[in-house]
Parts: C-alpha cells; sequence; structure tokens
C-alpha cells in the first residue's frame, strides 16, 4: 500500500485564512493540470493569524511534487474513517 503524504504551505498575519483559501485553489488546478491520481486538497485555520493549504499525493509522486510547488513542510496523511 502506497502511503499518502500531506503537503502543507503556511501563511500569517491578518490575511492567513484567505491566502491559504486561495493558495488551495491554485493547488487545486494544479491536479487538474497535472491529472494527479488524488484530489485531496483544502486548508485550514490553525489560529486567527496562521492558517495552512494543503495538498495531499502519493509518496512515488511526493519528490516530482515538492521541488515544483515548494511547500514549507510535509507530513504522512492519514485518512479519517468515520
Amino acid at each position: 500500500m502506497n502511503r499518502k503524504i500531506k503537503l502543507l504551505w503556511d501563511f500569517r498575519g491578518p490575511d492567513a485564512s484567505e491566502t491559504a483559501k486561495h493558495h488551495a485553489r491554485h493547488l487545486t488546478d494544479f491536479i487538474k493540470k497535472e491529472s494527479l491520481a488524488l484530489n485531496i486538497t483544502g486548508h485550514t485555520d490553525i489560529t486567527a493569524l496562521h492558517s495552512v493549504a494543503y495538498m495531499v499525493v502519493e509518496e512515488t509522486n511526493m519528490i516530482q511534487i515538492r521541488d515544483a510547488l515548494l511547500p514549507h513542510r510535509g507530513e504522512v496523511y492519514e485518512e479519517k474513517i468515520s
């Protein structure tokens, strides 16, 4: 089973939430343009002054996408089962 990696971009300041939301739209566009298998993107507000945009990729594609998009950090993605 191939692991999934969540790539994250951090945004800080009073406009962090809107910037993260906007960045997430660009990540969705990138997925469509590159015809990637996974289509998991979004944004999360950590605090009022810190938000993140994220994109989940297959581990086998991570280095190529990381080098193209330069995320600030990454972590192993675990799907939540409800």
